[in-house]
Parts: structure tokens; C-alpha cells; sequence
């Protein structure tokens, strides 16, 4: 999508915006984070829970569920009451459960919900260490065809979106590179600055901050349009044409809960998407807002990165930690 399609603000929609006034939730409102807190994701679903809890007379509470690759935290939600009051604040992670876990997951990812917002797009940055010797993507690819197998990346773990970007960057271009899974993104950046890995693909939202400081390089950003957090930076795809991977965050509710509750919720988290401080924030964290964040639209969304990262998991064998 375009970077000035993403960053729009449309106006609600009449049906949304009747939806949003009918419907009040008759409890607190349980937002389930399937990772730390203090992370990125966190932090964004934290200030979309404020947002939320303004709109609503209830409490808006954020629950972090980390651990178990995101399948405890929605597993719960897609078990909970089909009311309303219980929602997933999901990652890219969502979108390839299915494929990386098979039948022995215990929810449908994509059946199982009901989208109701998509929050925001989040581009990552291929991170090397400042004496690295590459300076761009082209140098990046001419070492790994003349040294394959020899250089090793981090990784947040097996089907996060720092492993995924790597991956189809290698099945796009042919090249061999060794996949090191960390417990997270700091692990994995600590033993890049160490020197023990080439590179980490990092989302902009953490990777940016050292690109700024010189603590690293970043030689790329990865969706299709530059990144408004490093918009000195080329794109992935300015060296291999049709590249994009990204993370992004999405609101999803139990399959089965209300349109008028689902509506109701997703017009509050655009409605508040527009407020200029959340916005700006919003910018700061490299989050680039979807002109269109709709129930239809974050379903489509959604189908289409999991088909397109169920065929990358299938092709390049990959596996859950």
C-alpha cells in the first residue's frame, strides 16, 4: 500500500459510527497482549487501550500473555465470551499459527475470530553492525552468493516477522544465510553488536532508535514504500523488486461477537487513530496507519498475509521453536 494511503484518515462511515453509539460494553474491557510488556507491541496496544477506555465507561485492561508463541494469549480470546469485552492484540505471528503448528493448534487462526481493526503497519530494518562489510542490500546479497552458508542471522524466534523477512529475502534472491532463533529481539541485537551474528531484521519501531544513535547500521527498510522513521534509508525492494515484509498490528474478537460490538470497537480505535496525539505517537513509533481500517478490511488483510506466509513457511520448511 502506499505510504500516503496508509497515513490517511478517512471519516467513519455512518453504519460504523451508529454502531459505535448503540453499543456499550456491560464489563471491563480485557485487551490480551500475546507478548511482554514494555515491548512494541505493548506499547502501541497500551495506547489504543487509553484511547479505548475514553470512548467506553468501562475499564479498558491490557493483559500480557506472553510466551508459548502467542498461542495461549489467543486461544484465550478465541474462548472467551462473544461479547465484546474480550480482544487479541495481535502480530504478523497470527497469520502463520496455522502453518506452523498444524492441526495441534487448538484454535483456527483465521476461523476462530473476527477481525475488527488493523492498528497499523510497522516496516522492519535489516541491521548490521557499523564496521559490517556491507553498506547496502546489493553488497549484503554479493556476500552471502560468495560465502554461502558461512554467516548466520538473529531472530526473535521461529515464525516471528524478524525470521519471516530474512526468509523470503532468501527464497527471493537465492542466497544462504544461517537462522539463529532468540528469545526475543534484545537477545538477538546484543549478539549482533557482539559481533556473533551478521545481521537482525528489526522492526523500525526499536530498530530505528540505534540506526539514529550509530549503535548500528541499517542498510534497508522492508515494506514497498520508505519508512517515515528512516526515510534516508533505501527499500529492500529497491534491490529486489516486489519485496515487502512488515509486522503490523490487528484487533481481533472471538468469532461469533456482535457486529454491533465489533463495529463499535473498531470506529473507537480509528476514531481515536486520527486524535493528533495518538497520531503522532503513533508516527514515532514507525506505525503507519491504514487509510482503511474496517472489519472487512483487516479480514482481507489478514487472509492475505497469511496465504502469503503459509506458502513462505511451506517452501523454506520452516519450523516452530
Amino acid at each position: 500500500m502506499h505510504r500516503r494511503a496508509l497515513l490517511a484518515a478517512p471519516l467513519l462511515a455512518p453504519g460504523l459510527a451508529a454502531a459505535q453509539a448503540a453499543w456499550t460494553p456491560d464489563r471491563p474491557i480485557r485487551l490480551l497482549v500475546p507478548f511482554a510488556a514494555g515491548g512494541p507491541t505493548d506499547v502501541v496496544a497500551r495506547l489504543m487501550a487509553d484511547a479505548l477506555a475514553a470512548r467506553f465507561p468501562q475499564r479498558v485492561v491490557v493483559e500480557n500473555r506472553a510466551g508459548g508463541g502467542t498461542i495461549p494469549a489467543a486461544e484465550a480470546v478465541a474462548r472467551a465470551p462473544k461479547d465484546g469485552t474480550t480482544l487479541l492484540f495481535t502480530t504478523v505471528t497470527h497469520a502463520v499459527l496455522r502453518a506452523l503448528h498444524g492441526r495441534a493448534l487448538p484454535f483456527d487462526p483465521l476461523v476462530d475470530f473476527a477481525p475488527v481493526a488493523l492498528v497499523g503497519v510497522v516496516p522492519m530494518v535489516i541491521l548490521v553492525r557499523p564496521d559490517a562489510p556491507v553498506r547496502d542490500v546489493p553488497e549484503l546479497l554479493a556476500l552471502l552468493r560468495r560465502e554461502p552458508g558461512r554467516h548466520s542471522y538473529g531472530s526473535s524466534g521461529a515464525g516471528g516477522s524478524s525470521h519471516l523477512g530474512v526468509e523470503l529475502l532468501k527464497a527471493m534472491t537465492g542466497t544462504d544465510i544461517s537462522h539463529i532463533p532468540y528469545r526475543g529481539t534484545a537477545p538477538a541485537v546484543a549478539d549482533l553488536l557482539g559481533g556473533r551474528v551478521l545481521l537482525v531484521m528489526d522492526s523500525v519501531a526499536t530498530g530505528a532508535a540505534q540506526v539514529r544513535q550509530g549503535a548500528l547500521r541499517g542498510l534497508a527498510t522492508t515494506a514497498e514504500r520508505p519508512s517515515a522513521a528512516l526515510p534516508d534509508l533505501p527499500t529492500v525492494a529497491a534491490a529486489v523488486p516486489g519485496f515487502a515484509a512488515t509486522t503490523w498490528n490487528a484487533v481481533l474478537a472471538p468469532a461469533g461477537t456482535p457486529d454491533g460490538a465489533v463495529a463499535a470497537v473498531s470506529a473507537a480505535l480509528a476514531e481515536a487513530a486520527r486524535r493528533p496525539d495518538i497520531a503522532a505517537r503513533l508516527l514515532e513509533l514507525g506505525v503507519e496507519v491504514p487509510a482503511d481500517m474496517s472489519p472487512p478490511a483487516t479480514a482481507a488483510f489478514i487472509r492475505a498475509e497469511a496465504a502469503k506466509w503459509e506458502d513462505l513457511v511451506a517452501r523454506a520448511n520452516i519450523r516452530a521453536d
